[in-house]
């Protein structure tokens, strides 16, 4: 494995074990079907909206007066948090971590709304890095290309950087060897977005666009995701943001205490997670998939919707007996199949079509958002449904499963990890009927995967 893979993997691993967020929306859906759910208790949604605002609004206040006793505006913000501890990164926490109660509501939390202090900035994002006492070696390494820095100086966009502060450099294995000179460009690049995220609406944002480009994503940049957790507000689930709204004349700098790395391919990251995939990645295996699926020269990006090993488990005994047997192997790759996207990427809050290179807006309107996305299985799509309001998402797949762990970001596309097996939809008088959970017999899923079975090679 690479070193560099190390860092962000560790992170991503305790993702995929489901975070606190997650677990917390699951029992939202299963005990909203009683008449006393827990989230009866829960602050509304107005007071939730009132209460992060209140939050940011105290710390650009806080900030605005630190900055006006600083020479150094990014000083001023990181000398702050310093200070202060993680009251933010907790009260966001707080008021987020549970959010999933109010999925099916019409409340947007604000994305538009800027939290900016008020000193009017007079340096650019490069000038304020490379004056900042901490942020030397970022700065070192900026200016070891001409190119980000007259970037950086530019007034193209209003460009925001997640800046890695000293700190995060030390955090570098010894014995990591010194990174190739295109390498060091690609990371950088990931940690710049050509657009701009003030803090506000990095909070109701799932995913962030940055300025590495990759064509193994497909027509889109390279994403970023942010999440709230134990940590407060990370990116990427394991870098924290220690310091917000650090204004420049061409854009915004937010702090992080880890360097960010460069996803890995969507088979590395299910073959470095045993624990969550074991099963789907014996499967693919198994069926010869696994192979293709690591091949990046034969798609553009895409989709995976993974089971995880207890969405196997879900299924019974005698279906998981037969999948697995010599005889299913067939059935399985079909239904394996059915799970995997290509050349389309479906973000929680972004779309890359494989059709509108370089002109199609990706973003995901807010409110409802459906999609069918049409899979390796011979003629057969996914509908999917994407409700989005702020930073509220929930994804659901032929209306039944659902997207447990959204956005996995991987350097080729992007992993939803799904509650239950996907089962290709039956012909019943000519209509197809989509599988919602009720009891499957072998003889069923072999006569859903019977008409592409002669199709399939092993």
């Amino acid at each position: 494995m690479k070193i560099t893979y190390i860092l962000p993997l560790a992170a991503l691993s305790s993702a995929f074990v489901i975070p606190d967020e997650q677990v917390i929306s699951q029992i939202a859906i299963e005990s909203h079907k009683s008449a006393d759910s827990a989230f009866d208790k829960l602050p509304s949604k107005a007071q939730v909206v009132e209460k992060i605002e209140k939050t940011f609004e105290k710390v650009g206040e806080s900030l605005d007066k630190s900055v006006k006793c600083s020479k150094h505006a990014l000083d001023a913000a990181i000398d702050y948090t310093a200070q202060t501890g993680n009251h933010l990164s907790k009260q966001v926490y707080q008021t987020g971590f549970d959010a999933g109660s109010w999925l099916d509501t019409n409340t947007d939390l604000g994305s538009n709304t800027d939290y900016g202090h008020h000193n009017k900035p007079n340096q650019t994002v490069y000038q304020l890095i490379t004056s900042s006492k901490y942020t030397t070696k970022l700065a070192a390494a900026i200016n070891e290309f001409p190119d980000l820095v007259v970037l950086l100086n530019g007034t193209l966009a209003d460009y925001t950087v997640f800046a890695p502060v000293d700190s995060a450099f030390e955090k570098i294995p010894e014995d990591a060897p010194k990174p190739s000179k295109e390498t060091l460009e690609k990371v950088l690049l990931y940690h710049i977005s050509p657009e701009y995220y003030p803090a506000g609406k990095v909070l109701v944002t799932h995913t962030v666009p940055t300025a590495l480009t990759v064509d193994t994503v497909g027509v889109g940049p390279q994403r970023l995701s942010t999440n709230i957790g134990l940590k407060g507000l990370t990116v990427n689930y394991y870098s924290r943001i220690i310091a917000i709204n650090v204004f420049g004349t061409n854009g915004v700098i937010h702090g992080i205490d880890s360097l960010l790395v460069p996803p890995p391919n969507v088979a590395d990251i299910i073959s470095f997670l045993p624990a969550e995939f074991s099963t789907l990645e014996l499967g693919l295996t198994k069926t010869g998939l696994f192979a293709p699926l690591n091949d990046t020269s034969n798609h553009y990006g895409g989709t995976v919707f993974a089971p995880s090993n207890f969405a196997f488990q879900k299924l019974p005994t005698k279906i998981t007996a037969f999948l697995f047997s010599s005889y299913g192997t067939k059935y399985l790759k079909a239904l394996l199949q059915y799970h995997i996207v290509a050349n389309q990427t479906l973000y929680s809050d972004a779309y890359y079509a494989a059709d509108s290179v370089g002109e199609a807006d990706d973003k995901i309107p807010k409110g409802i958002f459906h999609i069918d996305l049409p899979t390796l299985l011979e003629d057969k799509s996914l509908a999917v449904d994407v409700a989005r309001y702020g930073r509220l998402i929930e994804i659901k797949v032929n209306a039944f499963a659902r997207v447990d762990i959204p956005d996995g970001i991987a350097a080729d596309g992007v992993i939803q990890v799904v509650s239950d097996v996907l089962i290709p939809p039956k012909r019943i008088d000519r209509m197809e009927q989509h599988w919602q959970g009720e009891e499957l017999t072998v003889e069923d899923l072999k006569e859903r995967l019977e008409p592409f079975i002669e199709n399939v090679e092993l």
